[in-house]
């Protein structure tokens, strides 16, 4: 019996948990061992937040050595490869999970693959680029129960979403009826599609045909990467892929919420996707219509880059109040939500707003901050357990550290979020036949009289990576 193995046994016959320090959570005398896939930027941060919370590093990956040169030197005795396969079948008995830490295009591959080889994943958001990849992880999932899967939307282990679902659930805004969620991050390069038919030369630190993979392979552009792979349609998901995770993760979350019954992507500005397909548009309203549980209809509308600047403000907002700058970066850090992101959901008797990540920065408009209301011991009764941590930001590593360990499963695993990263898809496929509402066929897996938009619900992969 190899140590997976014996952790996994361990785990069956309730073998008991250790909490310290930070909240910890492992197996007696026993270490979830990691491997990184991708260990520049992002992922970086990962890596850092699951050693915190007690996991090791045995084996890591990148193809691109500028980049994941600072944690290579950091973990100068762990072995290294420029190749996940290479590394998974050369380190197997000692990977019990894997962190996932690529460009979008790479994640569905990489995850099946981890999921059949026996490996716990957690995966950097968005879990995928298209529909279908999607199904294919969900399928990997299901078939594999007993392994942990997680998606990076961290702020669903924070306090804050607990919070905002138990301020809906006890009525503190009346009957919900809609929200507007704004991100004003613009991922378009439309004013340098010309560039792309100069030929650039590509990094001796870099395998760019690795890099690429599965997505048919095209010339080096030092736009691509790293990090813009999101403002490309041929490697990421635009604005709302990237974050529609976070800022709609509250509203899932409380109600549900799967596919929509219909998406519209309303585009700002003249982008069209036979002249500037390569990329996205600089600012798109996407509205997804739902219907909660209780048959009651929902609308849910995204505004990303300069469609922010047509965000609604809810008749409860003081004006000189500064956490709702929509479309001004420099107003945004002079307040408390610097990031400019953000949500308003409208109820019959109020209006919530929250921030970037997991409901932070909750306050019931006009002024009722979560501080304020715990000050005044205005807040409801607690029903949703919160995980252990001090900091925010640790929580997820916890869980995810602990889950492995065979504690309490994660919040945000591949079902859940699948269902986020589903709908999200939906819009960005809606793009490709904007400015009308498309009905969703759940049955079919497709949008009804719609070729454009279907065709974006499938991408095309090469075989053999």
């Amino acid at each position: 019996m190899n140590r997976r193995e014996f952790i996994r046994g361990a785990s069956a016959f309730g073998f008991p948990m250790i909490f310290s320090g930070c909240a910890t959570a492992y197996r007696a005398n026993e270490t979830v061992q990691m491997a990184a896939i991708g260990c520049g930027g992002r992922p970086a941060d990962d890596m850092r937040g699951l050693e915190k919370a007690g996991a090791k590093f045995v084996a890591l990956c990148d193809v691109d050595l500028k980049r994941s040169e600072a944690m290579r030197k950091a973990h100068s005795a762990v072995p290294f490869f420029s190749h996940y396969r290479t590394m998974l079948d050369k380190m197997d008995r000692d990977i019990d999970a894997v962190l996932i830490g690529t460009p979008d295009h790479w994640h569905a591959t990489m995850a099946v693959e981890c999921l059949k080889r026996g490996k716990h994943v957690q995966c950097e958001k968005p879990l995928c680029q298209s529909f279908s990849e999607m199904e294919s992880m969900l399928k990997a999932a299901k078939e594999n129960p007993k392994l942990v899967t997680q998606a990076m939307n961290q702020g669903h282990a924070f306090d804050t979403i607990r919070d905002f679902r138990e301020w809906i659930e006890a009525g503190l805004i009346g009957e919900v009826t809609e929200a507007h969620i704004w991100c004003p991050a613009v991922y378009s390069y439309m004013d340098d599609l010309a560039e792309l038919k100069k030929k650039w030369e590509v990094p001796s630190t870099l395998d760019w045909n690795q890099w690429q993979g599965p997505v048919p392979h095209r010339p080096y552009y030092p736009k691509y990467c790293p990090g813009t792979w999101r403002c490309w349609t041929m490697y990421g998901c635009n604005t709302l892929g990237d974050w529609s995770c976070h800022l709609m993760d509250p509203i899932f979350w409380t109600f549900g919420f799967g596919l929509p019954l219909s998406v519209q992507a309303d585009v700002v500005g003249s982008w069209r996707p036979e002249v500037h397909g390569d990329t996205f548009p600089k600012g798109v309203k996407t509205t997804f219509c739902y219907t909660k549980p209780d048959g009651k209809p929902f609308k849910l509308v995204w505004y990303d880059g300069v469609a922010c600047k047509d965000v609604p403000k809810p008749s409860q907002y003081l004006d000189d109040m500064k956490y709702f700058p929509p479309y001004n970066s420099k107003e945004a850090r002079a307040g408390r939500n610097w990031m400019c992101n953000g949500a308003f959901v409208y109820g019959t008797k109020g209006v919530i707003e929250y921030g970037h990540h997991g409901a932070n920065f909750l306050r019931l408009l006009p002024d009722r901050t979560l501080e304020k209301m715990r000050a005044d011991n205005a807040l409801p009764p607690r029903k949703y357990e919160r995980i252990p941590g001090d900091a925010p930001d640790d929580k997820p590593y916890i869980e995810f550290v602990r889950a492995v360990a065979g504690g309490p499963k994660v919040g945000s695993d591949f079902v859940y979020a699948g269902a986020m990263t589903q709908c999200s898809l939906l819009g960005v496929a809606a793009l490709f036949d904007s400015g009308k509402k498309l009905v969703w066929n759940a049955s079919a897996g497709r949008f009804d009289g719609s070729t454009p938009a279907n065709g974006r619900l499938n991408l095309p992969r090469l075989s053999g990576w």
